[in-house]
Order: C-alpha cells, then structure tokens, then sequence
C-alpha cells in the first residue's frame, strides 16, 4: 500500500511523530512517503497512486495548516483516504470528519495507523473501527528517519557567539502526568504519560549524531515526566559521546523540587531548559494550574544561574484574567530579572487558545468567559473584560512580526513592546533600566510556543 505521512509543521523539528510511525507502516509492507511542509511541496510525495494520507497534527499551527491543506491533497489523491493523528486530532474531530477525514487518531497512534491499512487491505474502507484515543502501551521500535529531510534542513542551535550546530530531535516519553488546565496533552492524555525505552532513545540519538546532529533537544512535554529515566538516558548520552550537548522543557515546579538532579544535568551537557512559566500573577497561575507561584519561578531562574543553566521561559501573555496593569509588571519583571534577551518575543504576544475538549472549560464561571467553539480559529473566542488589553494583543503582534522580519534585536523589540504597553495605559514609559537585558543565551533558530496562528509563508508552504 502507497501510504503518505505529511507533518504541516512543529516547531523546526525533524519529527519523531513521523519517523516512528514510517517505521511501524514500513515493517508491515507498506510503501511509505514522508512530506515535511516546512520543508517540502505536497507535490514531492502525494500523487494519484497515493492509497492513504496520514496528516500528524501535534500542535494548534499544524492542524491551521493542515485544515488549509486539505482540498489541495484531496486534488492531487482523489482516490486515497484521509487521516489525522496526533494530540490535536481527537479533539478537532468534527471539523476534520466535516472535511472528509475517514478516520481520527489520538494518544498512540501507531497501532491505529496499522489498523487502519490492515482494514483497506482487506477492502473495508467504512466507517473507523480504531478508537479515537487509545492510550495502550506500545512497544516502539526505531524510527525510520531516513524517510525525513536531513538535520541541517531543520531549526539549528544558536550559541551566543553565534555560531550554530545542527541539532536533532529526541522524545523519551509521550503525555504528561500533570493537569495544567489550558494544556492540549491533559484532555487526550488525562495525566498519564508513557515512557520510550530507554535504549531507543539512545539508539535514535545515535543515528542523527552520525547524520550530524551536535546537539539534541528533548522534545517532551515534560523531560521530568519520570527524573530517573531522563537521567539514564543523559547519564548514557553523555559517557558515550561527551560533546553532545542538549536542552530539555521542564516544570519550574520540577526545578525548585530537583535540585541535584538539575545539576546532574549540567554535568551531561544541558544548556538551557524551556519552562512554561506562563505567568508572573500569582491568580493566573492559579487559573491554568500550574502549579508554581511567582516566587517559584524567581527561585528556580536563581538556581539554575547558580547552577549554569540557561533558562528559556515562555509565557501567555494574554488571557481573559490578563490587565494592562499586570501585562506591565509582566515586563517590568522580565527587566528586572534580566531576562530580554532570554525571552524570546513572540512569547510576550502570545494569546491563550481554548481548544475544544479544554479543561479551562471547566473553571468555575467558565461560560460566561468562553464562546461557543469556533472552526475559523480552532477554538473557542473569547474577549478581554477590558479591550484595551486586546487591541494591545494586537498591536504587539503586529509589531514584533515586523520586527523580527526586519531584524531589529531582542532589546529593542522588547522596548517597542514595552512602549505600546505605556501607551495603552496612558502611563509614561520608564527610564532605561539599570539591571541591564541579561546575558544572550544559547536557543533554536525557531522559537518554541504552545500556539500561535501559523504565518503566511507556513501557510503557503504546500
């Protein structure tokens, strides 16, 4: 069977939630295609003789794409079937079964996909028999990453001398066990996580170490997901090849809790740790559950300067519980910690998305503050109690997207924001701090976010 598997996009990642199940779909005698839109034309791969295309939707960004992708892949396979799979699957399954997807997976999804062809074979092309969320253990076998484009065509690592390193990607386990109210891994996962082994992780490394890769970054949503076996791996990565540098997303609450085995960390090779901090005020954070405080993650950046570890926080800067007030202590903070250059951006314009099946649904109060869910953004709209905080939503996008796009540093980006902001609450813009914009830190040429909405060149990039 002709099988496709098309990843719109995540993150400048070279996709594991690609490479694992080519190899899955290979070993059961499949022909198998695999088509990166960041990278590649839908042209390369998908043609009248393709018998299933699987489009891996593991962010808000890729599923826009995707849901923009569509008609164009249904005209180039008229004959194939449709499916979607991955984290935002399950939960945009009546829009994409709208647009004639036969068949939605969620959780792991390997044995669906398998499933799925061992159904066409057999010439039942109904109705879908797999369950839309499955969350049985599976046991992993080798990705197939040869199917991919090579490392260097991916997002690469950025030192703060600024040369750059190719960079690999690894995932040691899926889930999350935690409940963060606006995470789109709690409604498929319910807080639950499964672990890869830790072999095949080390084997995977291998492999793009021989193909290049100078640096690895741990695409969990967790590492600290399970401490010891994120430390078996590094401790095994690092004896074995020493050089090999990495970075890793991490609780702030795993931080303050870890000491020692942040530490051990820095010992491997870690550069920087992304957190989600989301928030400096203290009643947000307790929205989202996230479960730090303000002071957590003042104590946390303290320890891993200590420590030598770069801190690479990312933030959502706008929700319904967001004032103009709090957005301005959410930047004087950021100056005060030194953290400008550490930030990047698009953090400080980041709007809270609701996706359908959120657990924000939930919170007490919650329908006066979300709408219905709406199929033009993918998630249910909300508004601001006070517009001024999103016209100020919007001009900072704006700003800092024609910003990046002409090159302007970190500092002065962050500067324009924090003008924009003085300006919306009619108060006078401060004098240049004393503190300083902090050290530049090591980063990916391609940020990280939980979403966004994707740009004009993503979106025609099929």
């Amino acid at each position: 069977m002709n099988v496709v598997l098309i990843n719109p996009y995540e993150l400048g990642r070279q996709p594991f939630g690609l490479a694992e199940p080519a190899a899955w779909l290979q070993r059961e005698g499949c022909s198998v295609r695999c088509c990166d839109l960041s990278i590649q034309k839908l042209e390369e791969a998908v043609s009248p003789d393709t018998e299933l295309v699987a489009i891996y939707i593991a962010m808000h960004t890729a599923t826009r794409i995707a849901v923009q992708a569509l008609p164009k892949m249904r005209a180039l396979a008229p004959q194939a079937k449709l499916c979607v799979y991955g984290l935002y699957a399950p939960m945009n399954e009546t829009l994409f079964r709208s647009m004639g997807v036969e068949t939605v997976l969620g959780g792991e999804f390997e044995p669906g996909l398998v499933s799925l062809v061992r159904r066409l074979r057999a010439g039942d092309g109904g109705a879908q028999t797999e369950p839309l969320i499955s969350l049985e253990k599976i046991d992993f076998i080798s990705p197939a990453r040869d199917t991919l484009p090579p490392l260097e065509h991916y997002a690469s690592l950025i030192l703060p001398d600024g040369t750059r390193r190719t960079v690999g990607f690894a995932e040691t386990t899926r889930g999350c066990k935690y409940h963060c109210t606006h995470c789109p891994v709690v409604p498929v996962y319910q807080g639950t996580f499964r672990a890869i082994p830790a072999g095949l992780v080390l084997d995977d490394i291998r492999g793009q170490v021989a193909r290049g890769a100078r640096h690895i970054s741990f695409g969990d949503p967790d590492f600290f997901n399970g401490p010891g076996h994120a430390l078996r791996i590094v401790r095994a990565m690092h004896a074995e090849l020493p050089e090999l540098t990495y970075d890793a997303t991490i609780k702030i609450e795993h931080i303050v809790r870890y000491p020692d085995e942040i530490r051990e960390l820095k010992a491997t090779g870690c550069l920087f740790i992304i957190s989600a901090v989301e928030a400096v005020d203290d009643a947000i954070l307790g929205h989202l559950d996230k479960g730090h405080t303000r002071d957590d993650f003042i104590r946390a950046l303290d320890f891993l300067r200590e420590t030598g570890i770069a801190l690479s926080p990312t933030f959502v800067a706008f929700t319904p519980w967001t004032t103009l007030e709090g957005y301005l202590r959410l930047l004087q903070d950021i100056t005060k910690l030194q953290l400008v250059n550490s930030v990047a951006p698009v953090q400080l314009s980041i709007r809270l998305l609701v996706p359908a099946g959120s657990c924000l649904l939930q919170l007490p109060g919650a329908e006066e503050i979300f709408g219905e869910f709406d199929a033009g953004i993918l998630g249910h709209a909300w508004q601001n109690p006070d517009p001024r905080v999103d016209a100020l939503q919007q001009q900072v996008q704006s700003w800092i997207s024609d910003a990046e796009n002409r090159g302007v540093p970190r500092p002065d980006i962050f500067h324009g924001i924090l003008s924009l902001a003085c300006e919306a609450a009619d108060v006078p813009l401060p004098p240049p701090s004393a503190c300083g914009h902090g050290e530049v830190i090591p980063r990916l040429s391609e940020n990280w976010y939980c979403c966004a909405e994707p740009t004009c060149e993503q979106l025609n990039a099929f």
